[in-house]
C-alpha cells in the first residue's frame, strides 16, 4: 500500500478480502454501538490493521459511523424514545464540539488524550459496577440543559478528535447527570452521536481524509448492525445495555493501555 503524503491517504489498494474484513467489523460495531456505544474500538483498529494511515482511518471511520448512528437514531426516534424538543441544545453542542475536534486533530498530536481516556473509562466502569441498577424511569436531573450541553459538547470535541468510546461517554452523562432512564439516555446518545459524526465527517472530507469505498462498505454493514442493536436495546432495555456499558468501557481501556505508544503503557511496562 503506498505511503501517505502529508497525512492524506494515497491511492489505496483495497482487495476483496480487506473490504470483507472491514464489512464484518462494521456490522459487529453497529450492533454494539447502538446498544452501548464503543463500536469505534472495533472499526478504528480494523482500519489501522488494514494499512490505513491514522488520519485516513479516523476520517473513514467517521463516514461509516455517521450512517450507522443515523440509522440507530432513526430507529429510536421512530420508537418514541427520543425527545428532541427538550434536548436539542446538547445535540447542537455535540455538533459544534465535534467540528472543533476534527479541526484540532489535523493540527495537534492526540498523544495527551491517550493517557486521560483510559482513566475516565475506568471511572465509568467502576460507577456502573458499584452503583445500583439504573432505572428505566427518568429521575431528577443534576444539571440544567446548559450544563448538560457543555459536557456533551466536550465529548463531541473528543468525538471529532478521536472517537472510540464516545457513545459510552454520552450515555453516562445523560444517565447520571441528565436524569434520564437507561433506554432514553441511550436514545438521546444516538441523536448526539449522529450530530457529532456529521460535523466531524464534514471537516474530514474537507481535509481529504476519507477513503470512500471502504467507508461506504463499512457504513452499509454498520447500518444493518445498528438496526439490530437498536431493536435489541428497546426490547431488553437495561438488562442488555448495562453489562455492555461496563464491557465496552473496560475493553476500550485495555485496548488503549496496551498501545505501546500510550504514556500509561510506557509507564507500566517501559519502552
Amino acid at each position: 500500500m503506498p505511503a501517505p503524503i502529508d497525512g492524506r491517504p494515497a491511492a489505496m489498494e483495497l482487495t476483496a478480502e480487506i473490504l470483507l474484513f472491514l464489512a464484518g467489523a462494521g456490522f459487529i460495531a453497529g450492533i454494539i454501538d447502538a446498544m452501548a456505544g464503543g463500536g469505534g474500538m472495533i472499526t478504528l483498529p480494523a482500519l489501522l490493521a488494514s494499512g490505513f494511515p491514522p488520519l485516513a482511518a479516523v476520517g473513514t471511520n467517521k463516514l461509516q459511523s455517521t450512517i450507522g448512528t443515523g440509522g440507530a437514531a432513526y430507529a429510536f426516534a421512530r420508537g418514541g424514545h427520543m425527545d428532541m424538543r427538550r434536548y436539542w441544545p446538547p445535540v447542537a453542542a455535540a455538533f459544534a464540539g465535534s467540528a472543533l475536534g476534527a479541526i484540532a486533530v489535523q493540527r495537534v498530536s492526540p498523544a495527551f488524550l491517550a493517557a486521560l481516556i483510559p482513566i475516565l473509562l475506568v471511572a465509568i466502569s467502576l460507577y456502573f459496577l458499584l452503583s445500583p441498577p439504573a432505572s428505566e424511569a427518568d429521575r431528577h436531573s443534576r444539571l440544567g440543559i446548559f450544563g448538560l450541553s457543555l459536557l456533551i459538547g466536550a465529548v463531541g470535541f473528543y468525538d471529532g478528535f478521536f472517537g472510540p468510546g464516545t457513545g459510552t461517554f454520552y450515555t453516562t452523562i445523560f444517565l447520571t447527570l441528565g436524569g434520564l432512564g437507561l433506554l432514553r439516555a441511550t436514545a438521546q446518545t444516538k441523536a448526539a452521536n449522529f450530530a457529532s459524526n456529521v460535523s466531524g465527517l464534514a471537516v474530514m472530507i474537507g481535509g481529504g481524509h476519507v477513503v470512500w469505498i471502504a467507508g461506504l462498505v463499512m457504513a452499509a454493514a454498520n447500518f444493518i448492525g445498528a438496526q439490530i442493536g437498536s431493536h435489541l436495546a428497546m426490547r431488553f432495555g437495561g438488562r442488555l445495555i448495562r453489562p455492555l456499558l461496563i464491557l465496552m468501557s473496560l475493553a476500550l481501556t485495555a485496548k488503549m493501555v496496551m498501545d505501546p505508544k500510550n504514556p500509561i503503557h510506557l509507564y507500566l511496562f517501559g519502552a
